[in-house]
């Protein structure tokens, strides 16, 4: 019997070991990139508004970690020009055609999972969730692999009352059904995932005043 009750004291250190373990960042230093090509994000979530919703929030947190990221426009156009506009097909293209199209060193995919507004009774949630995955463009290595999340919960809960909270749902419903409320989400779900300084976030670039310190470690 005394073992069964120490059973969930073993589980909750398991747990803890886990969720401390650092992130092995071997082959990202390894291959120590400079420039990243971003491809258009996929969509999984029911809003057409995803990809371009989160393609608009992944050049800056980049291009802030130190990176050159290749402009969203230039690369959208050159895969137009080439008969490709689905992010799908454009997931697919071997790696070694877009370095030699591109030139890259690396190569970010990433998968938007959530992204829009829910009405939930009193409230509602515009939520974007994003999950992303860097790698060599060279020898097709995986970096480095991530998720965030940013919701409008996280404000706090309202103090107006039961109908104060219902008032303010039914207004935000209308607001995110006339303009795309999911954007501004997506800008610190962005952020959250790609920005360098993190726990277990991508590294920083060479463009960082971090990025010496960071690979001497």
């Amino acid at each position: 019997m005394r073992s069964l009750k120490l059973l969930p004291l073993v589980a909750a250190l398991a747990l803890s070991a886990c969720a401390t373990q650092p992130y092995d960042y071997t082959a990202f230093k390894e291959s120590d990139p400079k420039s990243i090509l971003v491809l258009p994000p996929l969509n999984e979530s029911p809003d057409v508004n995803a990809t371009a919703g989160m393609a608009s929030a992944v050049t800056l947190p980049l291009a802030e970690s130190g990176y050159y990221v290749f402009p969203v426009a230039v690369v959208q156009e050159t895969f137009k020009q080439n008969g490709l506009t689905n992010p799908a097909d454009i997931h697919d293209v071997q790696l070694d055609k877009l370095n030699q199209i591109f030139g890259a060193d690396a190569v970010l995919y990433i998968k938007v999972t959530e992204y829009g507004t829910k009405f939930m009774v009193i409230q509602s949630d515009t939520r974007v969730s994003a999950e992303a995955k860097l790698v060599d463009a060279r020898t097709g290595k995986e970096l480095w692999t991530g998720s965030a999340t940013a919701s409008t919960l996280e404000r706090g809960s309202s103090q107006a009352g039961l109908l104060g909270a219902l008032v303010q749902a039914v207004v935000e419903q209308i607001a995110s059904s006339v303009s795309d409320r999911g954007y501004d989400i997506a800008q610190m779900t962005g952020s959250r995932l790609l920005s360098a300084g993190t726990p277990k976030g991508i590294l920083y670039g060479p463009r960082s005043p971090h990025y010496h310190t960071q690979h001497n470690k």
